[in-house]
């Protein structure tokens, strides 16, 4: 008997033993010191996160590739032209000789003249010593080209002339006397042009431009302050100049104030301009004429207007446009149907429908400049100049 009573017990004893280690292995034991305890911690929040992760399968997409036309996106119709001028010149008019196509010139601010003889695709500097024998800093602001004959001219007051598709170049003397800047010239004939100033002089010349003739008997201010109670909003004691000029195909202006507060129109045989109220709550901005021999106009923060029908009118409708904002400050017809319009921050807007509704060209948006000023020079050739020394060429 006690050797079976001794036996239990110390089977008893094996148990409890047993049990306590079972016990010491489920429960962690309390760390003595700060330092363990911080790494108990440390280690249980690893764990904890290390069993999150592997629990939560991620979703994983598949990844298209990219190409890189995709990272730097070209213009669908437009190509950008690499020009050898300093980046702060801004581009302000453009022509090529109506006898050979390929060849043509490029004007801007800081003296800049440029020549092309491949139509465009690459441009050079070319010199005029006529327009370099005195220290001014040029800034040319039209060329024109009637066959072989052509004009530029520019500010401070210079005249330039050539009769052999701008091989070479005359300056023509100019009146002290002339009112205000010139800003626009066109040939008309053989030895024949036409200048405007921006106080609204017009003058024809039918002899190389030794002599002119005023087309207006008088200024735009002279004739706004001669009419003051002539309705027109802004005009009273007039003194600025025109901010934009452009010409019709058949030798209609139209002119928008300094101010943008109104515009002018004048056709040949008028005597003078004749003063217009914007007919819109916005000031102008530019205008110009449409393909179909209707207006359209621009105002201050991107919206843009069409005249009802064809002629000058006062009736004009808003076009639904996709500017973000940004000002539009030019639009350039190359058919009825098709335009193109520009504007601040690298803007380029298309319409098929004659100026109805326009779409956002979205990959000219990474063009870090304003574009001013769109050329259609026939329906295969355009250009859209900025500042900074940006050309755009219409590929199609």
């Amino acid at each position: 008997m006690a050797t079976a009573s001794t036996a239990a017990s110390l089977h008893l004893l094996l148990l409890l033993s047993s049990s306590r280690r079972r016990r010491r292995l489920l429960v962690p034991r309390a760390s003595t010191s700060k330092n363990d305890s911080t790494a108990g911690r440390r280690r249980f929040i690893a764990d904890t996160v290390t069993a999150t992760a592997a629990a939560v399968t991620p979703l994983v997409l598949p990844r298209t590739p990219v190409s890189r036309a995709d990272q730097t996106p070209s213009l669908s119709e437009w190509e950008r032209v690499l020009l050898p001028i300093d980046p702060g010149v801004v581009l302000l008019d453009i022509a090529f000789v109506p006898d050979d196509p390929s060849h043509g010139f490029l004007l801007g601010t800081r003296q800049t003249i440029l020549e092309t003889k491949d139509g465009g695709n690459t441009w050079f500097p070319r010199s005029i010593p006529s327009a370099e024998d005195e220290d001014f800093n040029y800034r040319f602001n039209s060329v024109s080209f009637m066959g072989k004959e052509g004009w530029i001219i520019g500010k401070p007051a210079i005249l330039l002339h050539t009769s052999d598709a701008g091989e070479s170049w005359e300056r023509i003397p100019l009146s002290a006397q002339l009112p205000g800047n010139m800003v626009y010239i066109k040939a008309t004939d053989e030895q024949s042009a036409e200048m405007v100033t921006d106080e609204g002089a017009i003058y024809v010349t039918s002899n190389r431009g030794y002599n002119w003739k005023a087309a207006v008997q008088e200024t735009v201010s002279a004739t706004l302050n001669r009419t003051v109670s002539s309705g027109i909003s802004g005009a009273s004691y007039y003194t600025g100049t025109f901010n934009a000029v452009n010409r019709s195909p058949d030798g209609r202006y139209v002119a928008v104030s300094s101010r943008g507060n109104f515009y002018l129109t004048w056709e040949p045989g008028q005597p003078f301009w004749q003063p217009h109220n914007r007919a819109v709550a916005r000031r102008i901005q530019n205008m110009g004429w449409r393909a179909d021999g209707g207006l359209w106009l621009l105002v201050r923060g991107g919206g843009l207007f069409l005249s009802k029908g064809s002629g000058i009118t006062e009736d004009f409708e808003e076009a639904s446009v996709q500017s973000r904002g940004f000002g539009i400050l030019d639009v350039g017809y190359r058919s009825k149907d098709e335009a193109w319009a520009a504007g601040g921050s690298g803007i380029l807007l298309k319409t098929t429908n004659g100026g109805k509704t326009w779409v956002r060209d979205k990959a000219a948006d990474n063009i870090a400049a304003n574009l001013y000023s769109v050329k259609f020079l026939g329906d295969s050739r355009g250009f859209v100049l900025g500042n900074d020394g940006i050309l755009l060429r219409y590929v199609g």
